[in-house]
């Protein structure tokens, strides 16, 4: 795991667009992790990385995609983080080397609330 990996783990995928399909070129996932009590909805682009019920796949949350922990989420001149994007790291090997598909942006929404088992 690089310095700058938050969070990594293997989902399989439960369900595959559930409420229908809203976009053509995207699915909505839900996933169920591997090794966490944790269930995953994603949307993903369908038509470059396309996924069915019971494919596998590793998600992994990283602050940067640089390989370096030193020079991700440094501060800006005006003190500020200074944001990155995945594209800007063409000549140097990164973390999106090793993943077939990859996401830059925000986590929408974030849910600790506890399964119940019954």
């Amino acid at each position: 795991m690089s310095r700058n990996e938050v969070f990594t783990d293997i989902f399989e995928v439960n369900d595959l667009d559930q409420d229908g399909k809203k976009f053509d070129r995207v699915s909505r996932i839900k996933a169920t992790s591997e090794s966490a009590d944790m269930e995953l909805i994603l949307d993903i682009n369908s038509e470059i990385y396309p996924m069915r019920v019971q494919d596998k796949f590793t998600l992994t949350l990283a602050l940067s995609l640089s390989l370096d922990a030193a020079t991700s989420g440094a501060a800006d001149a005006t003190g500020g983080v200074r944001r990155e994007s995945w594209r800007e790291v063409a000549q140097q090997r990164s973390l999106a080397d090793d993943y077939d598909y990859v996401m830059f942006g925000k986590v929408y929404k974030y849910d600790e609330r506890e399964r119940s088992k019954a």
